[in-house]
């Protein structure tokens, strides 16, 4: 039984790794202010497909980490009942 949950577990925190630094990298193109005219109105549709791109990761971060610590505890959890019971 520990073999499948390690198996889902590891797939699920390296798919949370992944989006985490994809976020990461989309992050560091974010502007926190910008001050445009009509000739860099290209940067206001750029900056507004990094957020639209930003929150349509972010529930898939939040399900990912809360599925990864979900399985750590309970694989921990299964770990020391059968420790204390054996």
């Amino acid at each position: 039984m520990m073999a499948p949950l390690l198996i889902l577990w590891a797939g699920l925190t390296v798919v949370l790794i992944v989006l985490l630094i994809y976020r990461s990298t989309l992050s560091m193109h974010e502007d926190d202010q910008l001050f445009l005219g009509n000739s860099e109105a290209h940067m206001a549709k750029e900056q507004q497909d990094l957020i639209v791109k930003m929150n349509r990761i972010e529930p898939w971060v939040k399900v990912c980490g809360a599925g990864s610590a979900l399985l750590f505890f309970l694989i921990a959890g299964i770990m020391l009942y059968s420790r204390f019971n054996i």
